[in-house]
């Protein structure tokens, strides 16, 4: 069911939503084979629209490689939906807990049960993986979902909701598409959790809206994610996978190295390991059909207005040169030195421009990061075990990943998520499953049981055995 842009948008909303809220108040507990069943018809319906989707995709972009869109935004969704149902059991089952001494012989569990009604908003990047990803976690835990995807991507947008109304009933997935004032009704609902991806500035305007009505949040924000280069690093190696980081979706990526501190010494030969491989991906440069569009014009007038700003002010520009039949495509871009006041090192790039900044010792480059909000992803680049470990040890960022970049995004394994502002949350996997339940704590007390002595009136031995079990808490 779509919900579209109507002269009363709120009431369309709220409708689907208490349509919901309706049915999961009819059906609160969600058995482990409803859920493997819903989990079982997204997938049959992820690989029945593939095409669709793909096409969908490329002309949402003006182009976008099909592999890309493959890979990226189907084949992780199904990654996703195989582990969920192989670990299903697993996640749902009632966990025992340890009990105080002080409280034995009571028994206690951990139970985790689903929330009721969650939200989605999705952004337009990655517009089916970043979509699905987290209804698999919330279909898993049980719940009901809302989806409200973006309108940068309307042929996306309107292929999911097609794909999604064709094997789920409205009460247990729904789509609603439109632009800003209906992402503003959609955040302002009653949901039992909110789910945002998304940029930082409309992350607060989401968490704004869910706080009015104590909806907890879940924001996977973006931010600008350092790549860093250590003395003990394999320029060579580094620069091949930084190019293929920063080329992946023409640098459209939350996760997308932003930025790359290198030893001043280590510039040059940095610089162009980078732009081999950049002209390694792509030998026929930005038209060749590997490489992704930007999403609109006015994404593309920003990049521009970010580079131009940086090329009046003395950075040296290096581009990956070709002629491109596609007004949308922007070259590879490295930029060696940018002063730290222009928009390339203050907000997040999310294209294809990578700037190189020089630093002399590894603990100006601790400095620099931590002066910055705490980034969604780091990398780190050496083949020395101590810098690695300088860097874990004293670094706070979303997730890191050593001598490769973005890779942790795709492991079921682990949690995925930012720290302050760049999220706050974590999905994926387990962790997905337990973001989308509350986890119920419960205690049987057994029928003898002592705890008696904490009854008033606290005198003789009631008061000298509460002094000696303050030892025991």
């Amino acid at each position: 069911m779509t919900a579209h842009t109507s002269a009363e948008p709120t009431a369309e909303l709220t409708a689907l939503f208490h349509r919901q809220k309706t049915a999961q108040r009819g059906q609160p507990v969600v058995e482990r084979d409803v859920r493997l069943d819903r989990l079982t018809r997204l997938q049959e319906a992820l690989l029945s629209a593939e095409p669709t989707l793909i096409a969908a995709m490329s002309d949402d972009f003006s182009h976008r490689p099909a592999m890309e869109s493959r890979l990226y935004d189907i084949d992780l969704v199904l990654g996703e939906i195989r582990q969920a149902k192989r670990h299903l059991k697993r996640w749902m089952r009632v966990r025992r807990a340890p009990v105080p001494l002080v409280y034995k012989p009571a028994r206690a569990e951990i139970r985790p049960q689903p929330l009721g009604v969650v939200g989605l908003i999705s952004p337009w990047n990655f517009p089916v993986q970043l979509a699905l990803a987290p209804m698999v976690a919330a279909l898993a835990a049980g719940n009901r979902v809302m989806l409200k995807p973006s309108e940068l991507t309307p042929r996306t947008s309107a292929a999911l909701a097609e794909m999604l109304a064709s094997v789920f009933a409205p009460e247990e997935v729904a789509t609603v598409t439109g632009g800003p004032q209906i992402a503003q009704a959609f955040s302002a609902l009653p949901f039992d959790h909110l789910f945002f991806t998304g940029s930082t500035s409309v992350g607060r305007k989401v968490a704004e809206a869910a706080a009015r009505n104590l909806t907890p949040v879940t924001l996977e924000l973006g931010g600008k994610s350092p790549a860093v280069i250590m003395p003990g690093a394999d320029l060579d190696r580094a620069g091949r996978r930084i190019a293929w980081g920063k080329a992946m979706n023409a640098g459209q990526v939350c996760v997308a190295p932003d930025y790359v501190l290198v030893p001043r010494k280590k510039m040059l030969p940095m610089t162009d390991a980078i732009m081999g491989g950049f002209m390694h991906f792509f030998p026929d440069g930005p038209e060749s059909d590997d490489y992704a569009a930007i999403i609109s014009e006015r994404h593309h007038a920003r990049l521009t207005a970010m580079l131009s700003e940086a090329e009046a002010r003395g950075a040296q520009i290096l581009r990956l040169e070709g002629a491109t039949g596609n007004a949308r495509k922007f070259a590879p871009t490295v930029v060696l030195d940018p002063p730290q006041d222009i928009a390339l090192m203050q907000e997040e790039i999310f294209g294809p421009i990578l700037p190189l900044v020089p630093y002399d010792d590894p603990q100006e480059a601790l400095d620099f990061v931590a002066a910055r909000d705490h980034p969604l992803a780091l990398y780190v680049f050496s083949d020395n075990k101590k810098e690695q470990e300088l860097w874990l040890d004293h670094s706070t960022s979303g997730g890191v990943t050593v001598n490769d970049v973005a890779i942790h995004v795709g492991f079921g394994t682990l949690p995925f998520g930012g720290v302050g502002a760049s999220g706050q949350g974590s999905y994926h996997g387990r962790a997905g499953f337990e973001t989308f339940s509350h986890l119920k704590p419960v205690v049987r007390q057994a029928k003898r049981n002592g705890m008696a002595i904490a009854e008033p009136p606290f005198k003789g031995w009631r008061k000298r055995a509460l002094g000696m079990m303050r030892k025991l808490m």
